[in-house]
């Protein structure tokens, strides 16, 4: 992931759009009062990342698509990703005792209590682009609108506070970059200067 810094307006396109390739991109706007995109974890620690990763968005897919965690996500990590940053989140942080209990409610005895912090963003919208081939991405359309499972941002406690897909989230023929350019602000609130980071081709 490639950080553009800071760009007034939507966006500047960045320092070449991509030719030669059959490449449609797909816009999913995630905004949440509260949504988490932990990057490691450490015992009962559960960090959080300023923007959406590339591993939590490829989750929410599969939640969408249905697939099993055994399944190949090859597909979908093959898809180039770009975040545009409309409002930034604030780092907020809960301190949380889990204790595993039996069927019956009970303190099971065989299982250790963890304690840790847990991290997440207050009041972000992100825009997030996917550029790819146009099969995927019409699947991808197909299964947000229909999800197999309930879909969450970083965590199951952390649904969408709007619909995932925009009215016109696929952008045929359009480069990552070019999209996110085009696209208008999902946030009434969204600052001239947004913060964008583009994922670097292969």
């Amino acid at each position: 992931i490639r950080s553009l810094g800071e760009m007034p307006g939507a966006m500047q396109c960045c320092r070449r759009c991509i030719t030669g390739r059959s490449m449609n991109t797909l816009l999913l706007q995630l905004i949440a009062p509260m949504q988490s995109w932990g990057v490691q974890s450490l015992y009962g620690h559960r960090d959080s990342g300023l923007e959406p990763s590339k591993s939590g968005v490829v989750g929410l897919l599969c939640a969408a698509l249905g697939r099993d965690r055994s399944e190949s996500v090859s597909d979908l990590a093959a898809l180039r990703m770009g975040v545009r940053v409309d409002r930034e989140g604030k780092l907020r942080k809960d301190f949380q005792k889990a204790e595993p209990l039996n069927r019956f409610g009970q303190m099971a005895p065989d299982r250790k209590v963890t304690i840790g912090d847990r991290y997440y963003l207050a009041d972000a919208a992100f825009l997030v682009g996917l550029e790819g081939g146009p099969a995927l991405l019409d699947s991808l359309v197909q299964a947000l609108l229909h999800p197999v499972y309930a879909l969450f941002l970083g965590r199951k406690s952390f649904p969408p506070a709007a619909p995932i897909l925009l009215p016109d989230s696929l952008y045929a023929h359009t480069p990552l970059e070019q999209a996110l350019r085009t696209c208008g602000p999902i946030v009434r609130d969204a600052p001239v200067r947004r913060r964008v980071l583009i994922e670097d081709p292969l």
